[in-house]
């Protein structure tokens, strides 16, 4: 599997209890052959992941770095402390992306942030320059006031909830959809009866399905792994899923798990 397909979440969940563990994460995704990495403030691991960044072999310029702007920073002038405190953190001079986290509709300052993140970029601290968890309206409103889409939404996305529609919207206005928590509640998926089939019929896990279905769908995820052997296998499978595979796990849908961006409120 191409490392262009497959990101790295370094928001791996024994880092909560062990902020080095972000760094080791890290720095094993690099070696194993990941090129993305996800981060954001509000993980409170930038520094653990600027010190892998910084560790590792793999030149800088193949490396691509994602951070997030939390909506305690959102606003035009907060925006840029986000930005800046980021690059503080990780070591950096820029950003290869850089997204809103949330657009927290009720506080009305994403369009705000937007504008700032536009300047940043036209400043060399971004490359690319996108949202997360925006719903087509959100996206719409931004390119009504501002004159420019977002490159990249990364969104809830997995065989339970597919995104048709938002990533119709995305086709249409050429950007990219990343998947955050691609494999849902993870060990539902494990033992979900169409999906180990699946895995059954190509010798494979139901992970590497669902992976491969992401992939198919135009997506890149972001599965996030402590342990190297399930970082490798999440990056080095080999699955062609067929059309029967597609709209067996496409009908899975059962609609969203987590926050709605419609009224979640994240600071």
């Amino acid at each position: 599997m191409r490392s262009d397909l497959i990101g790295f979440g370094t928001l791996v969940q024994a880092g909560k209890d062990d902020p080095e563990v972000y760094r080791t994460a890290a720095l094993s995704a690099l070696d194993i052959g990941y090129r993305t990495l996800d981060t954001a403030l509000r993980y409170e691991n930038e520094v653990q992941v600027g010190q892998a960044i910084a560790q590792t072999d793999v030149a800088r310029e193949d490396i691509t770095v994602t951070t997030k702007i939390p909506g305690r920073f959102q606003g035009y002038h907060e925006a840029k402390t986000s930005i800046i405190r980021s690059l503080n953190d990780l070591k950096l001079p820029f950003v290869d992306a850089a997204l809103i986290h949330w657009p927290l509709p009720d506080q009305h300052k994403y369009v705000d942030t937007w504008r700032a993140m536009i300047e940043m970029r036209d400043a060399g601290l971004i490359r690319t320059i996108g949202v997360s968890n925006f719903l087509p309206e959100h996206l719409q409103r931004l390119a009504d006031e501002t004159g420019e889409m977002p490159a990249i939404n990364q969104v809830e996305m997995h065989p339970y909830f597919g995104q048709a529609e938002l990533r119709a919207f995305h086709d249409k206005h050429d950007i990219a959809t990343q998947a955050w928590s691609p494999l849902g509640r993870t060990a539902d998926m494990i033992d979900n009866p169409v999906l180990t089939k699946i895995g059954e019929k190509h010798a494979t896990t139901p992970v590497a399905v669902v992976l491969a279905w992401h992939v198919h769908h135009g997506s890149m995820p972001l599965p996030a792994s402590s342990h190297p052997e399930r970082q490798r296998a999440n990056l080095f499978f080999d699955v062609e899923l067929d059309t029967e595979d597609l709209t067996a796990i496409d009908g899975l849908e059962r609609g969203r798990i987590y926050q709605d961006p419609a009224e979640h409120e994240e600071f």
